[in-house]
């Protein structure tokens, strides 16, 4: 699937502009306002927003600072457009938390790379934490807000580690999220689904344990919720390109 943008300007020829030069890459959503921004991001999966800084209802900073402040929608990337190019605009876009600031006139060019980039690095971010083993979840953390966030749902995980029926319904509970939410929030942070997450997070749990050394292949299984250590076996190899005892023998560490 494409990726979601989010354009947010009061003119609509700029509006139109931007979804012609930006549609056969990203899924264009659009709207006319902070306000208005900001009420769909509720109701759409977000993965970039780009906004204009002088819009009526609510501008660009507003909207910028809300998106930035908010637990839900923390990690987005915000460019922001503006056709006021003092130094000061700008030292106040980025203090905002702004990931980028483009003057305008622009160039489309340097816009699509920008967005590229942005999302690129994002992507290279949860990739490195899906396929190694040792890698903290933390490190998907787009800011302080999201590190809380995620450093609760590890520990709520690894309380429950044992219990092979931890789904998104139970994950929701233990965390005091509705189910949308969480899901939104866990796709949005990680590109991940939460049972998808869940079982990433058991399998490095997993990793440590071996490492210990104080443990046959088949408790470890036990010890992080799976089943059977054939299931185990298949799921750590699928995740991280090596078997259990593979992973062991690289570390240095011999199988019990």
């Amino acid at each position: 699937m494409k990726p979601a943008l989010l354009l947010v300007d009061d003119n609509e020829e700029i509006l139109e502009f931007l979804e012609q030069e930006l549609n056969e890459k990203y899924l264009i959503i659009k709207a006319l306002n902070g306000r208005q921004a900001f009420a769909l991001l509720t109701e759409e999966v977000i993965q970039l927003v780009i906004c204009d800084v002088m819009m009526p209802v609510m501008d660009g900073f507003e909207l910028c600072k809300l998106i930035k402040t908010n637990f839900d929608y923390s990690h987005i990337p915000v460019i922001l457009l503006t056709a006021r190019n003092t130094l000061q605009s700008k030292i106040e876009g980025l203090e905002l938390g702004a990931d980028a600031y483009i003057e305008k006139p622009f160039s489309p060019e340097y816009l699509q790379v920008q967005i590229a980039n942005l999302l690129a690095n994002r992507a290279k971010i949860k990739e490195y934490f899906a396929s190694s083993p040792l890698v903290h979840i933390k490190s998907m953390a787009y800011s302080k807000a999201d590190e809380l966030f995620l450093e609760r749902l590890n520990e709520a995980i690894y309380a429950n580690l044992e219990d092979t029926e931890l789904d998104v319904e139970k994950l929701a509970q233990l965390v005091n999220m509705s189910r949308p939410t969480l899901y939104r929030k866990i796709k949005s942070i990680s590109d991940l689904s939460p049972n998808e997450l869940v079982n990433i997070t058991r399998l490095k749990k997993a990793t440590e344990l071996l490492l210990e050394g104080q443990y046959k292949i088949y408790e470890v299984a036990e010890m992080v919720g799976y089943g059977s250590q054939t299931n185990f076996g298949r799921n750590f190899f699928k995740q991280f390109g090596m078997t259990p005892t593979d992973y062991l023998a690289m570390t240095g560490k011999r199988p019990r």
